[in-house]
């Protein structure tokens, strides 16, 4: 298959099949899914039907060898004798000085030598396209193969042997080229399959074994040496290597893994050897799930090509129609030549041929989707590529969107005679058998700055549940919580400026509940006030990731005037979040169904929106928005199914790649479009006045037109993140 036409003709078929029940596919991939009434028909019965139409079908991948060898194809070998007898007509032709005018010579003249060579060329030529001819009238569709056959047999009838050797040759050759550059598109999508190994090492029985990585099961133990790709998408339980994971997240530089860290199927270890414990089977690996929604992209059509294919079903019959007057007009009610007015006619047989207008974006849309795959964004079809190319606006969730989504420690401030140092210690060494995100917070703080804690005893130990945890260290009693629910024993200077700027403020304190030092839990229990002494407050934060700013000026850049922060969080910790990164407006306090409120908000009064969050917390808004884009997708099987676009990485940087993308791929589409319609229109005037010939049509009008708008098409691999 090599355009929406074929499909045309293969449904038709398909459908005055007894049991037949659906078909969808992509003549780019040349793939089809037909369903269909097991008690009705087969397969083996779809697939005969599909060859009588003019066509091969194989089931899954049995035989690509057409595909993958296209230049020494079958229709390649008869495209290439039929150019040579062509080439030795025109030389004979050109030797007996007849030259390349064309001048209709009538029905019956005898073909001569150079004659005879073009009528090899056309028969040969015209053998690639004949038998879906065939299958197209035989289906009762009106589709290039059939228009061209007519033109060659017509041509061939009235005399005009080289029109008609030049139909079969340069059609069959658009075809073949034709099918080159889909090839060139198709072979980006499978470029990703290959990304996963196709044998993996498991242990099985306490014994290694080679076995074909879509037969590992989750919970088995794979081994992974230097330089091989992982098969699966599992957790390492022993050894530790830089590993390359560019196939899924876009990530160029490999990234550091050990022990309990998560790593995807199709990413390269590097000098390491890992034991991975699988997490899920090799088929429903992150790299799978991505292969699989890469494909169903390709059947999911974009608004632009929904509007060809309506073009088309009225353009071709119109064109046809209009064929038929110029043939029959001028030679009833004139007293034309019959020859020279058929043939006038054909030519324009050929121009309705509307191959290259609607080839022109089912490739645009697989070379953009495909090559954005390959940089670690995954595109749902054409019509969220459409999408993104329009988005005016764009929303950012806060809180591990724009930030890490983590608390970390910003400061701390000492409230009496211990040093921040100190001061960190001593809460390190509370927190360290405390489970809050907050407690690890400071616990990782106190690791990253090298300062010890973990040998200093600590006795009693509880949590306190709304309150924080108490805990004896070094043999003093002290209580940790957040600073809020003590700021009874606090000045409120400090803690004031600390929430101000949007920190999260915990106090360590020193004391007990009273004087028989019970501890502070029963205290409050027994109706007693804690006994307290402030030691410092330790300021948290969830900070911005890096570069957010250069980000948001490079997306106003790209186009995107208009970005917003959406958040649950309170209004401060927002604010402060939106000066950093400059956004042009903030919106906190948020719950899932106020996020979609302004989100259809801020497309009534600024246009398309695009709204970015993890895929989970903000679903809502990012089915509300026109286009939803789910960051760091590959760690979520969630915000894979639920977004229309994903960043498969925690990597904000490639958003203007993806704007860039969507735009230039919106104006190769309209340029792909335009160009079509407007050379086909041209060529169609001209054909009644004489101005173009046959010749000029096949060559200008169906096989330069199609070669040019999929080279225009295929521009769109070469659009990097890399600006």
């Amino acid at each position: 298959m090599d355009c929406a036409s074929c499909m045309a003709t293969i449904r038709a078929g398909l459908s005055a099949q007894p049991g037949f029940v659906e078909m969808t596919g992509s003549p780019v991939s040349r793939s089809l899914a037909v369903a269909y009434d097991q008690d009705l028909t087969d397969g083996e019965t779809l697939r005969r039907v599909i060859g009588d139409l003019g066509y091969r079908a194989h089931v899954s991948d049995a035989d690509s060898t057409d595909r993958v060898q296209i230049w020494r194809s079958r229709r390649a070998v008869r495209t290439y004798v039929s150019g040579g007898f062509f080439l030795a007509g025109l030389l004979l032709r050109l030797l007996g000085g007849s030259g390349l005018a064309s001048h209709p010579s009538g029905f019956g003249t005898p073909p001569g030598l150079a004659g005879t060579l073009f009528l090899l060329a056309a028969a040969v030529g015209a053998w690639n396209f004949l038998p879906k001819a065939y299958g197209a009238l035989k289906a009762g569709v009106l589709d290039m193969h059939m228009l061209m056959a007519l033109a060659v047999i017509g041509a061939a009838a009235i005399g005009e042997y080289m029109e008609a050797g030049a139909i079969g040759f340069l059609f069959s050759l658009a075809e073949l080229l034709e099918g080159f550059a889909v090839e060139r598109a198709n072979k980006s999508v499978r470029s990703l399959m290959r990304l996963s190994p196709e044998i993996a090492c498991v242990v099985r029985d306490g014994r290694e074994v080679q076995v074909r990585a879509s037969e590992v099961e989750a919970d088995e133990d794979v081994l992974v040496r230097p330089g091989e790709r992982v098969p699966v998408d599992g957790s390492i339980l022993d050894g530790s290597s830089a590993v390359n994971e560019s196939a899924i997240t876009g990530e160029a530089m490999p990234v550091d893994k050990g022990p309990g860290d998560h790593v995807f199927a199709g990413s390269i270890v590097h000098e390491g050897f890992l034991r991975v414990r699988s997490e899920r089977r090799a088929g429903d690996s992150t790299i799978a799930r991505m292969i699989r929604l890469v494909e169903e992209a390709e059947r999911r059509r974009a608004p632009s090509e929904r509007f060809v294919e309506r073009f088309a079903r009225v353009y071709t019959p119109a064109v046809t129609i209009a064929a038929v007057l110029v043939i029959l007009v001028p030679v009833l009610l004139f007293d034309g030549s019959f020859e020279t007015w058929l043939l006038r006619g054909l030519t324009l047989l050929v121009i309705a041929c509307p191959c290259a207008l609607v080839i022109s974006t089912p490739v645009s849309v697989v070379s953009a989707v495909t090559s954005a795959a390959r940089n670690g964004v995954l595109i749902k079809g054409g019509e969220s590529l459409e999408r993104m190319g329009e988005v005016s606006v764009m929303a950012f969730d806060k809180s591990g969107t724009l930030t890490h989504g983590r608390a970390e420690l910003a400061e701390v401030v000492p409230l009496d005679r211990l040093s921040a140092d100190e001061a960190l210690s001593i809460a390190a060494a509370a927190e360290a058998r405390s489970e809050h995100p907050l407690g690890r917070a400071i616990v990782r703080a106190a690791r990253e700055r090298g300062i010890p804690f973990e040998d200093i005893p600590v006795g009693r130990f509880s949590a306190l549940p709304g309150q924080g945890v108490e805990a004896t260290v070094d043999g003093v009693p002290y209580v940790i919580g957040r600073a809020a629910r003590y700021q009874d024993y606090l000045a409120p200077g400090p803690l004031r400026e600390l929430e101000e700027r949007g920190r999260t403020a915990v106090l360590l304190a020193r004391g007990h509940a009273g004087e028989q030092g019970d501890s502070v839990s029963a205290g409050v229990a027994a109706g007693r006030a804690p006994d307290l002494i402030p030691v410092a407050l330790l300021a948290l934060d969830d900070f911005p990731r890096a570069d957010v700013r250069e980000l948001f000026e490079e997306l106003r850049t790209e186009g995107i005037e208009h970005l917003v922060v959406l958040s649950g969080d309170h209004e401060t910790a927002v604010r402060m979040v939106g000066k950093v990164v400059g956004a042009n407006e903030i919106r906190a306090g948020l719950n899932p169904g106020e996020k979609v409120d302004v989100v259809k908000e801020l497309e009534s009064a600024h246009g398309p929106v695009a709204m970015v969050g993890d895929g989970i917390n903000d679903a809502p808004a990012l089915a509300a928005a026109t286009v939803g884009i789910a960051l760091g997708a590959a760690a979520s099987d969630a915000a894979l199914e639920t977004a229309d676009i994903a960043l498969m990485g925690d990597d904000l940087g490639r958003l203007p790649y993806l704007v860039r993308l969507a735009r230039q791929s919106r104006r190769v589409i309209r340029q792909n479009i335009g160009a079509a319609i407007l050379l086909k229109t041209v060529l169609a005037i001209g054909v009644p006045l004489g101005a173009v010939s046959l010749i000029v049509a096949v060559l200008v009008g169906d096989m330069g037109a199609s070669l040019a708008v999929t080279a225009n098409a295929l521009r769109l691999a070469r659009v990097s993140p890399d600006r």
